[in-house]
């Protein structure tokens, strides 16, 4: 399935909105920075996989932007994250969440004609 195009574009819209839905869920007693992080999310994984015209010839440049945007909400949660069991469950489930969606965008960029992640 990690060759597949479709499957890919798929797996990166739907990773991107449960990290997306999380970070809102928890956004009421974080604060903006959760809000923005799920926009953040949102937007950069519908720039990967829709493609707009004017990213023409960038598009690994996005790819490497969200994989980046992914490893530094990790790194932060490392950092100031709950990590506490039961209560921050959620943190490690975005994390899970999260590592996928890197591994689902590295893929896509492999499979893109002539363009490397």
């Amino acid at each position: 399935m990690l060759n597949n195009r479709s499957f890919l574009r798929t797996a990166i819209l739907v990773l991107a909105a449960i990290t997306a839905i999380i970070h809102f869920v928890r956004a009421p007693g974080a604060g903006i920075p959760f809000v923005l992080n799920g926009i953040g999310f949102l937007a950069l994984a519908a720039l990967v996989v829709v493609q707009p015209a004017f990213l023409a010839g960038r598009e690994a440049l996005v790819r490497y932007a969200l994989i980046a945007f992914s490893i530094v909400t990790i790194l932060a949660w490392v950092v100031l994250g709950d990590k506490s069991l039961p209560e921050g469950w959620m943190g490690y489930v975005a994390k899970i969440d999260e590592l996928l969606l890197i591994a689902a965008t590295w893929a896509f960029g492999r499979l893109t004609p002539g363009r490397r992640p």
